[in-house]
């Protein structure tokens, strides 16, 4: 893996992170804020392949697993957040994704990575709400994430595709 993009990625991964626990709870829509870690992992599995986003996609979930302010048994994130990568990588095209993939692949991310997370925490006995709450949950989140997609993900694709590219890669980019 090349240092410069492992660098990039860790760096989305935290400024995506800070935001998330700083900004965006002042924002909250009944309660949930939009996954920003969970944008930045579906980004890094489209644009690169599984190799890189899995091990992205683990750092990135322990990290929200311990920031603050965490109530939950640490590494439900990092599950969900793997699954996630997973996921992303396998319905990831050879060529630069279209518009519809790309929505369609953070819809269907939001949702698996929210639903391993409330699933993981019901099966560890933490209270989680009951299953319409937890519908209602998910609902919003999968749309808070659709709402913000245009805003990361073409930035942080973007990003991850040049950084620490080749002069060659970056002529055919």
């Amino acid at each position: 893996m090349n240092p410069t993009r492992a660098a990039a990625g860790l760096l989305a991964v935290l400024v995506a992170l800070a935001l998330q626990v700083s900004f965006f709870p002042h924002l909250a829509w009944q309660g949930v804020v939009p996954n920003l870690v969970l944008l930045v992992v579906v980004a890094a599995a489209l644009s690169r392949d599984a190799g890189y986003a899995l091990p992205l996609a683990f750092v990135a979930g322990v990290l929200l697993d311990l920031a603050p302010p965490a109530d939950h048994v640490a590494g439900r994130w990092a599950l969900a957040l793997v699954l996630v990568a997973w996921v992303a990588a396998r319905v990831r095209p050879d060529t630069r994704p279209s518009t519809a993939v790309v929505l369609a692949c953070v819809a269907a991310c939001s949702f698996v990575g929210t639903s391993v997370f409330a699933l993981t925490g019901l099966l560890l006995g933490e209270p989680v709400g009951s299953v319409p709450e937890i519908l209602g949950v998910l609902g919003v989140a999968v749309l808070w994430d659709l709402l913000l997609t245009p805003f990361v993900l073409p930035v942080t694709m973007r990003l991850l595709d040049r950084m620490g590219a080749t002069g060659r890669e970056r002529a055919v980019a």
